[in-house]
């Protein structure tokens, strides 16, 4: 089958084209059963240069065929018309763009959506590192280089399939979690460390002792612009903050066996903790974990709720009330554990679970850390965590500013683009100081993890990053209620212009929760603050 050839028309002979709807079906019918050889009357219209024949497409138009027929569109330049109500994508579908039919003479088309692995150019739509111009003294060409790899290969693997997936609910597809475990990539969201050695790093453009931090943010933030929050954390975000306990307090025996499976993604590992009686207090937790008389095995009961990625885990990583304190178990799926499926404000994709454990049967060789040390081995595992957190919320508010900025200029109220108007500059201003200081000093904590063991990031970043987190996302939740206010209308409607502010502003709230609320992490991080005030300071 050839491809279509397309045909140079000048814009006068696009203006003929501009009947109405009940003189062009008069035309076709005439010409099909009267005089096949008559000329047919069209009806064509110009999106950005090219040529399109809507003729039997206009009754099909999901809006009506009276935006069609508009004295302003037929056989006119409908670009404008076009931008104020599509987003790029919809003309760029096949079915759409095969109603192309030419282009104007002498002109090209400029216009064009996100193209996938490439930087944007509109302003503040990528942090300051990646923009033309600027310098960091934090990335070097290592991340650079890494940057485009992964952008790459985000955009063309991974944000087909979070679209499809978060419309269906379904869990990401098996074939995007295999084709990220080839390339390491469930490896590096664990961090840098000595998991790392002696693998492939994204097709061996890194090595794992030259990976840190900076590297394990930008794959965060380029998973971040999928946009799709449930499928953000569903593409094995358990793993992220379940496994690391296990990498940093496992015995060599599970970590020999339990590492590789779930970094090949054949069996996801979920962190358990939060319970319907106890959130962010992890000392009020009811499930109880005791030993058998001969000491050998744990006996664990108890629920927990909200477990992202609960429900298609094959290991929890489990907090539980010991005879000696708090501690932290490995526990696999198997008699005695059951998950079932909350639903939450976004997609199912993300997996959010109850479990139940009903006298589940666990060696003691399970315990990770020490028997009581639970606290230790979940706070230094919460920095981690948190930070994760924060570098996704950074990124996701950046796309909203992005919208925002894209929205406000092809949009025209009382004849003038929106950003005209002083109160939409003013929400703009307020955004993008939000994102840029969340950037910068996410950035800064990140220089500071590079530099520490993750014991002194356990005793000394803890404070810091609650106050980052808190800080973060109620910049986030402010975003999220500016952009619906700049959206209107579509800013509340699950598709077309407004499809990503409505979906930031119904799933942001998940930040602000998991992880720790706000005011506890804010607290947090003024109580460490307090410990640390020298005795002899006065006014």
């Amino acid at each position: 089958m050839t491809a279509k050839q397309l045909k140079s028309f000048t814009r006068e002979e696009v203006s003929t084209h501009n009947k109405d709807g009940d003189l062009v079906r008069l035309s076709i019918f005439i010409h099909l059963y009267f005089s096949p050889t008559a000329p047919l009357i069209t009806q064509w219209i110009i999106v950005d240069s090219k040529v399109y024949d809507i003729t039997r497409f206009k009754d099909l138009h999901p809006g009506g065929a009276s935006v069609l027929l508009d004295e302003d569109v037929a056989g006119q330049d409908a670009t404008e018309a076009f931008y104020g109500l599509h987003r790029h994508e919809i003309i760029a579908k096949p079915q759409y763009a095969r109603l192309q039919i030419g282009f104007i003479e002498g002109e090209q088309s400029t216009l064009h959506g996100r193209i996938p692995g490439e930087l944007s150019e509109v302003p503040y739509a990528e942090p300051t590192w990646l923009t033309n111009g600027y310098h960091s003294p934090y990335f070097n060409e290592s991340h650079r280089t890494f940057q485009k790899v992964v952008r790459k290969f985000f955009d063309e693997v991974v944000v087909p399939d979070a679209a499809a997936r978060e419309e269906d609910g379904k869990p990401p597809t098996k074939s995007v979690i295999e084709a990220m475990a080839k390339l390491n990539l469930h490896a590096m969201r664990m961090g840098p460390g000595k998991h790392l050695k002696g693998l492939e790093l994204m097709g061996g453009i890194v090595k794992p002792e030259e990976f840190d931090y900076f590297h394990e943010m930008i794959i965060t933030q380029e998973l971040a612009r999928t946009g799709k929050r449930g499928y953000g954390d569903g593409l094995m975000a358990g793993s992220v903050i379940g496994l690391p306990p296990v990498l940093n307090f496992g015995s060599d025996e599970i970590k020999k066996r339990v590492i590789p499976e779930v970094l090949s993604g054949q069996k996801p590992i979920c962190l358990a903790i939060s319970e319907a009686f106890a959130g962010s207090d992890v000392t009020g937790l009811k499930t109880t974990a005791k030993k058998t008389e001969d000491s050998k095995h744990w006996i664990i009961n108890g629920t927990k709720k909200w477990i992202t990625n609960g429900t298609f885990a094959h290991y929890f990583t489990v907090g539980c009330k010991t005879d000696n304190g708090f501690t932290v178990i490995l526990v696999e799926r198997g008699e005695g554990v059951e998950t079932k499926a909350i639903k939450t404000s976004y997609s199912p994709t993300a997996g959010t679970a109850f479990i139940t454990f009903d006298n589940v049967k666990v060696p003691v060789e399970n315990t990770l850390g020490p028997e009581g040390g639970g606290i230790f081995v979940m706070l230094s595992n919460f920095n981690h965590e948190r930070w994760v957190m924060i570098c996704s919320s950074a990124r996701s508010q950046r796309l909203i500013v992005e919208e925002c900025l894209k929205w406000t200029t092809q949009r025209k109220a009382f004849g003038k683009p929106l950003h005209s108007q002083a109160i939409i500059r003013s929400k703009l201003a307020a955004m993008i100081s939000r994102v840029e200081s969340t950037q910068s000093w996410l950035e800064n904590v990140t220089y500071q993890m590079n530099k520490m063991s993750y014991k002194q990031q356990a005793t000394k970043l803890a404070g810091p990053i609650g106050i980052l987190k808190m800080h973060a996302t109620r910049s986030a939740q402010q975003t999220a209620t500016d952009a619906v206010q700049i959206f209107g209308g579509r800013g509340i409607t699950r598709t077309g212009m407004g499809e990503h502010i409505e979906h930031y502003h119904r799933t942001v709230p998940f930040d602000a929760i998991l992880g720790g609320a706000e005011d506890v992490l804010g607290d947090l991080g003024v109580r460490q603050a307090i410990r640390g005030m020298p005795k002899d300071a006065r006014l």
